[in-house]
């Protein structure tokens, strides 16, 4: 599906990004095939796409009485600080067990619906023509493309779909008698991710040596790590400092184009995992609050 914009670089003299791409290799752990497949993974937020994936569901979840405006701006507050100064382990899990513990109770069916009426109109994430022709890039050379997210799965299929990934892997919630447990059955986070690539990897014969894999974040560490192939995009400064260190490429995209036309139409069923939305509500009401704070 970006075949003309890829293209449309050649023509402009632009070089293929993947070529940018050094062939530096790491130590992998997977348990994959020494001649297998290659696949790409792809963190998503500020990797594929110029903002949250999640971000900005807080007024259709008020409006279902999901959430209360005091849990969103205490929640918010500690997310923003985190945005600004980092968080080590032991804080993201604090954090995590806080955000999922608050959707216990939630009505599965409630939570889609309300995704599903306002999914268009809310999140319409800018998707960096840099990534959408390195997604181009490694189809055409007949890599699978992979999105792996911390927001949940079923937020971050359908965006996966619109930019052409074969496959995603995300947060799952877990859900008993139609409702939010407020437990998680997988959290694809930091190690978690790399649990998530190999299993996929043992599943379709990725070889992970072969493979490549892009983020933004020092969090995923990991993941980069388990690749033959790793690259920072955009990074933090704790991931521009490790990829300096272990000699990695480093990738700036800067140049974001709309992904609504890209996603699929509002009669699909789009589901969302709660843990996903109310993430996005926070991130949502840390920047109501930071711009709050700003006024006084």
């Amino acid at each position: 599906m970006f075949d003309e914009s890829v293209q449309r670089r050649r023509r402009a003299g632009f070089p293929p990004i993947l070529e940018r791409v050094t062939t530096t290799r790491s130590t992998t752990t997977g348990n994959t095939p020494a001649t297998g497949r290659v696949a790409a993974f792809f963190d998503l937020d500020k990797t594929i796409i110029a903002k949250s994936s999640t971000l900005a569901f807080s007024r259709p979840l008020f409006d279902q009485g999901l959430i209360n405006r005091r849990s969103v701006l205490k929640s918010s507050y500690a997310q923003f600080l985190f945005m600004l100064s980092g968080a080590d382990h032991d804080q993201m899990e604090r954090m995590r067990a806080y955000l999922t513990s608050m959707t216990a109770g939630w009505n599965v069916e409630q939570v889609r619906a309300v995704v599903a009426e306002t999914l268009h109109d809310i999140v319409d994430p800018l998707v960096f023509a840099e990534a959408a022709d390195l997604i181009a890039d490694h189809r055409a050379r007949g890599h699978d493309v992979v999105v792996v997210s911390a927001s949940g799965q079923e937020v971050v299929q359908p965006i996966a779909d619109a930019v052409g990934a074969d496959h995603s892997i995300a947060t799952r919630l877990a859900v008993a008698d139609g409702k939010y447990t407020g437990e998680v059955d997988f959290y694809c986070y930091g190690p978690g991710k790399v649990e998530g690539i190999e299993a996929l990897a043992r599943e379709r014969g990725y070889d992970l040596a072969r493979s490549y894999a892009y983020s933004d974040s020092v969090t995923d560490l990991p993941m980069l790590e388990a690749v033959g192939h790793p690259t920072a995009v955009n990074p933090d400064r704790g991931l521009r400092k490790a990829a300096a260190e272990k000699g990695w490429p480093m990738l700036t995209f800067s140049n974001p184009v709309s992904l609504r036309a890209r996603l699929s139409s509002s009669s699909t069923p789009v589901l969302a995992t709660g843990a996903a939305l109310f993430v996005g509500a926070v991130l949502a009401g840390a920047f109501t609050y930071g711009a709050l704070r700003r006024r006084r």
